[in-house]
Order: structure tokens, then C-alpha cells, then sequence
């Protein structure tokens, strides 16, 4: 996973990625895409388990990415995730290794609306992963969709889920909200 010739997007589009946020005017720097970005250690090991199916298994890649997005004077990086059927909210950090390390964006996953069933709150490997990610501000199992709203001064996400997606007509809740302040990458609870 940190063999530098390793890249998640190719060559190509990583240089594109980082060309474009150097011409970047905008508030919001977003970059939608499908698997978790931050790191996400599996388990307490001191060297703990990653998931090869995302970011994780191309670090050498992923520091491009934030090096190039910090080379460029990016402001308010937002990572909007998909694919992983929970919801996580994660700050980035300039090294993950290093909880005191700085803040460098935010991830908003978003969970699946219906893919294996009902999910749970809490799940099973929540303690684990909770302790493993300092940098992990929320995790939650339940099936259901996130919202962001872009502003001026901050960007806002909620986490809104499910009880069961197997009984129809369940109520939707919302499971947490967060606020980015423009300037001050970071989830603060809203």
C-alpha cells in the first residue's frame, strides 16, 4: 500500500485533481467519489489491518493527494464518499499516524439506502473502530442517505437513517449532524 507507483485514480486524473484545485476559486473544494479516503484502521494492533478496497491500500497515493491539494493553498477540502454501507464522518488529517497532526479537510460517507438490511447503530466492531480512528467523529450502521449544505461560513451534514429498511413506512431520524466552519477544517457537532 505505500509503493509510490500504487495510485487509486491513475496518473492522469491525479494530475488533473490537483491542476484544477490550483485554478480553484471556489469555497467548497468537494471531491465526490466512492471509497473511504481517511484512514480506517480495522483493528488495536500497532500495525493494524486496512482495508485494501479503499484509500488504504494506496497511502503513497492518497499523500499526493494532500500534498498536492496543500501545494495548491487549498482551503476547505469536503471528501463526499460512497460505497461502504455505513456512515462515517472523519476529519482528515495531514498524517494519520499522529492524532495531534493537523486538520487538513473533512469525509462525509454516506450509507447505503437499502444494501444489508437493517444495520445497527452500533456496529459490532464499533468499540474497535472508535478507539482505532481518533480521527473518526461518527460511525453508524443504519441503511439511509446524508445531507450537506454548502454555505458561506460553514458547511453543515446530517446523517439521516432508518430503523429497519425491512418494514415499510419505518420513521427516518436524524442519527447526527456536523458543522465545518469555513477556514477551520474539523466536524464540530452541531
Amino acid at each position: 500500500s505505500d509503493d509510490p507507483a500504487r495510485t487509486i485514480t491513475g496518473a492522469t486524473q491525479e494530475r488533473w485533481l490537483i491542476d484544477g484545485w490550483r485554478r480553484s476559486h471556489a469555497l467548497w473544494n468537494v471531491v465526490p467519489q466512492q471509497v473511504t479516503f481517511s484512514e480506517r484502521r480495522l483493528d488495536l494492533n500497532a500495525q493494524a489491518k486496512l482495508s485494501m478496497d479503499a484509500w488504504d491500500g494506496y497511502r503513497a497515493s492518497r499523500q499526493r493527494v494532500l500534498a498536492g491539494a496543500r501545494a495548491a493553498g487549498l482551503d476547505n477540502l469536503m471528501v463526499l464518499t460512497g460505497d461502504v454501507h455505513v456512515g462515517y464522518a472523519f476529519d482528515i488529517k495531514a498524517d494519520f499516524g499522529d492524532p495531534a497532526s493537523k486538520t487538513v479537510g473533512t469525509e462525509i460517507v454516506a450509507t447505503s439506502i437499502a444494501s444489508g438490511k437493517d444495520g445497527a447503530d452500533k456496529p459490532a466492531n464499533w468499540d474497535t473502530y472508535t478507539k482505532a480512528n481518533p480521527h473518526l467523529k461518527f460511525y453508524n450502521g443504519r441503511r439511509g442517505y446524508v445531507t450537506v449544505d454548502l454555505g458561506t461560513e460553514s458547511a453543515r451534514a446530517d446523517f439521516k437513517t432508518v430503523t429497519a429498511v425491512t418494514t415499510p413506512g419505518a420513521p427516518i431520524r436524524t442519527a447526527a449532524s456536523f458543522v465545518t466552519e469555513a477556514g477551520d477544517p474539523g466536524l464540530k457537532p452541531a
